[in-house]
C-alpha cells in the first residue's frame, strides 16, 4: 500500500469541510442557496458573514450544521475592541465557532503583546457566550518564524482553532500580477509540530480537490474552508467513500501551494 493512504469514512470528510460563503459579491439570495447546500450534504459549518447569521440560523435550525461567522474579516484591521464586540455580538446572535483575523502589521512588527492580548481578549468573549475561536494567520503574508510564534501563543491562550488564511489575502508582486497560495504543505506542518495537541488545524485557501483534502488530513488537519464542497463529495463517492471506513490513495499536493 502506497505511502499516500489514509482511512476516512464519508461522514468524517463532510463533517471537516466548513463550506465558505465569504466572497463580497454574494446576494441573499447566493447565501441561502449555499445554506441549504451545506445542510444538504451536512458539513461541519456553513462560513458567513457577520449580518447572514439570522439567515444561517433559520436554514440550518435541526441540523448539526454550526453557524460560523467571520471577525475582522479579511484583512484583520479593526481594533482590539470592535474586533470584541463584533465577536461578542456575532456569538449572542447564534455564531457558534468564529473566526477571526489576526493584526496582521502587528505580527510582522513584532509587537506580539499586542498580538497576544488582542486574540486573548477575543477567545475570552467568544467563548464566554458558548462559542469557539478558530485564529486567522494570512500566512501568505508571514514567515515561518511569525507562524511558530502565532501558533505558540494562541497554544498558551487555548483557542480551539488555528488557520491558515482567508481565501483573500492576494500578494503583489514585483510584476503588478496578485498570486496567492493559502494553504500550503510546509505551512501545515510547520502549525501542527508548533501547536499544543488539543489546538486544531484549519487549512483554508487552496484545498480545492479530494486529494487535497486527504493530504491535509493526513497532516493532521481536522477543519478545512472549501467552496468546491460539492465536487470534493461527489468525488469521494465516485471512489467508494461511504459509512464504513476505507482506506484511500490520495495524490499529493504541490509542497509550495498553488496561485489563483
Amino acid at each position: 500500500m502506497s505511502s499516500n493512504t489514509i482511512s476516512v469514512t464519508y461522514t468524517q470528510l463532510a463533517k471537516m469541510i466548513d463550506h465558505s460563503l465569504l466572497h463580497p459579491t454574494l446576494t441573499d439570495a447566493d447565501v441561502l442557496a449555499g445554506l441549504e447546500l451545506a445542510r444538504t450534504y451536512n458539513v461541519a459549518t456553513a462560513c458567513i458573514k457577520p449580518y447572514h447569521i439570522p439567515l444561517a440560523k433559520e436554514t440550518l435550525a435541526g441540523t448539526s450544521v454550526l453557524v460560523c461567522p467571520v471577525i475582522g474579516f479579511p484583512h484583520g484591521n479593526s481594533t482590539t475592541e470592535v474586533k470584541v464586540y463584533e465577536a461578542t455580538e456575532a456569538a449572542k446572535a447564534g455564531g457558534q465557532e468564529i473566526d477571526m483575523v489576526i493584526n496582521i502589521g502587528k505580527a510582522l512588527g513584532g509587537d506580539w503583546a499586542y498580538v497576544a492580548d488582542e486574540i486573548r481578549r477575543v477567545n475570552d468573549a467568544v467563548t464566554e457566550h458558548g462559542a469557539i475561536l478558530k485564529v486567522i494567520f494570512e500566512n501568505d503574508y508571514l514567515k515561518d518564524e511569525h507562524i511558530v510564534k502565532l501558533c505558540q501563543i494562541c497554544s498558551e491562550i487555548g483557542v480551539a482553532f488555528v488557520k491558515t488564511s482567508t481565501g483573500y489575502g492576494f500578494v503583489k508582486r514585483p510584476d503588478g500580477a496578485y498570486t496567492y497560495k493559502g494553504a500550503t504543505v510546509p505551512h501545515l506542518r510547520l502549525m501542527r509540530e508548533h501547536s499544543k495537541p488539543e489546538v486544531q488545524i484549519k487549512a483554508a485557501g487552496g484545498v480545492r480537490t479530494l486529494d487535497d483534502l486527504l493530504h491535509v488530513m493526513s497532516l493532521g488537519v481536522t477543519r478545512i474552508g472549501a467552496t468546491a464542497t460539492v465536487a470534493i463529495l461527489a468525488e469521494a463517492k465516485k471512489r467508494g467513500i461511504c459509512e464504513e471506513a476505507v482506506e484511500v490513495e490520495f495524490k499529493p499536493m504541490a509542497e509550495d501551494g498553488g496561485a489563483y
